[in-house]
């Protein structure tokens, strides 16, 4: 067993999933970032995962390896990011258990991440809402369905993750209706509902 091994173990299942409370889709996403760059690691020197030290991560394979997410893997710079910031999240836990690679850390932790260039935020029209809302078809239990989700979405302004993890005792249809959801960082909020959409889910 390397020094990374019990690091890695250490911060998924102590520092990650219990002191920090992360989110399992967060943890699931940070998870990946590490798969990946261990296996980038062993594509480009032929040493396997489970005999890697922390000296084979350095700050030149880590610049590396997001060269590599990038160029290679067609990923944009904001998946970069997020991939570094996994990383940075890994290295500061090891610095905590193994105080001797603190230079080591310090200049992974001293790579940045990219600039880019944000998109303007869109939204729909009045008419464009409209039709997106007449477009299912009531006559079929699919295009009800349809317009159960689309009417919530449209008024409440709920994320798709949001919206797809809601269920019937989370909606509130009769006096005081609204809905109940867990947004980004598992932060709780309820969205009161006109009368239009909360007779459309009721009857749903």
């Amino acid at each position: 067993m390397t020094l990374i091994a019990p690091t890695l173990q250490v911060f998924f299942t102590e520092r990650f999933a219990r002191q920090c409370q992360a989110s399992p889709r967060t943890i699931a996403a940070y998870g990946d970032a590490i798969r990946v760059l261990l296996g980038f690691v062993q594509q480009r020197t032929g040493t396997a995962p489970a005999k890697l030290d922390w000296n084979d991560l350095n700050a030149g394979v880590i610049s590396g390896f997001l060269d590599h997410v990038e160029d290679e893997r067609g990923n944009s710079t904001r998946t970069r990011n997020v991939r570094l910031t996994a990383i940075r999240s890994l290295f500061s836990c090891a610095a905590l258990q193994h105080p001797e690679l603190a230079l080591l850390v310090q200049r992974v932790l001293d790579v940045l991440p990219k600039r880019f260039d944000k998109r303007t935020v869109t939204f729909l029209t009045g008419p464009e809402v409209d039709g997106l809302l007449a477009a299912p078809v009531p006559k079929r239990w699919e295009g009800r369905r349809d317009k159960a989700v689309l009417a919530p979405a449209v008024q409440t302004g709920l994320r798709v993750t949001e919206l797809t993890s809601l269920d019937c005792g989370d909606i509130t249809v009769g006096e005081g209706a609204a809905v109940r959801c867990g947004g980004k960082g598992r932060r709780q909020r309820t969205v009161a509902l006109d009368r239009p959409v909360r007779n459309l889910l009721g009857a749903w």
